[in-house]
């Protein structure tokens, strides 16, 4: 997890559920129902009004996949996001593409579901894709990181990465990661620049039920292709026996 998704809300949706108070984007993104690494993403974070101590939640856009700071050359950017897209929990205070952002610029993640293929430890047959998505219809909340760069011609490039933790319950049948979800009791604190805590932030990322309001079922193997998009591509299909969902 997680290297596809989908997003076809209205940005007016997602400003209202979000509870965006500060600046949105001028133009929507194309509804995409299957964004693939470096696709521009849209994310909800925190800026200071006039750089003082209270913050705006805001709702903008960028590409998918970190870039580490460190890098010098544009191609190696590029490379850097397509194997950055994804951060451990377990780990993301303590790598250097991570560790940064994990302290200072952390962000949501809306999507509308996501895209997990079966893995051969799993229930059902390797690389069959399922959609996961709310029980309840609304957005996912997904926990994410985000960082600037500038390239060698003084270009400034965003991009963010999703957090990933054992998958638990029936998710765990598919596939052994899934996205960590950020409840909205806790998006203050998450998205708050102030907080650099470390264990505070391992803290926010642990819930009881990790997998609450999620559900899944399998989907055409068209979503394989980044040239396949469509509402179609979320539906559910039928597996044959003995492959029955959870």
């Amino acid at each position: 997890m997680c290297g596809r998704y989908a997003q076809s809300a209205q940005m007016r949706d997602l400003i209202e559920q979000f509870e965006v108070t500060g600046v949105a984007p001028q133009e929507a993104l194309p509804q995409n129902w299957n964004i693939a690494p470096t696709n521009e993403i849209y994310i909800i974070r925190s800026s200071a009004f006039n750089g003082g101590d209270t913050f705006s939640r805001d709702l903008t856009t960028l590409s998918w996949g970190l870039i580490a700071p460190w890098l010098k050359d544009e191609n190696e950017a590029k490379i850097s996001q397509s194997r950055a897209i994804n951060a451990r929990s377990e780990s993301i205070h303590e790598k250097p593409t991570f560790r940064d952002a994990f302290r200072r610029t952390r962000c949501l993640i809306p999507a509308e579901g996501y895209y997990e293929w079966a893995t051969a430890l799993g229930a059902y047959s390797p690389k069959q894709p399922f959609f996961i998505t709310s029980e309840n219809g609304k957005q996912l909340s997904i926990a994410g990181i985000w960082s600037s760069w500038q390239s060698p011609d003084g270009t400034l490039i965003e991009s963010a990465s999703v957090i990933t933790r054992e998958a638990v319950g029936g998710l765990a049948t598919i596939h052994s990661r899934m996205p960590v979800m950020m409840p909205r009791d806790r998006w203050d604190a998450w998205l708050n620049p102030q907080e650099r805590d470390i264990p505070t932030l391992h803290k926010l990322m642990l819930l009881e039920k990790p997998a609450a309001n999620l559900v899944a079922h399998p989907v055409s193997s068209d979503v394989n292709s980044v040239a396949n998009t469509g509402e179609r591509l979320t539906r559910a299909i039928t597996l044959g026996e003995p492959e029955t969902l959870f």
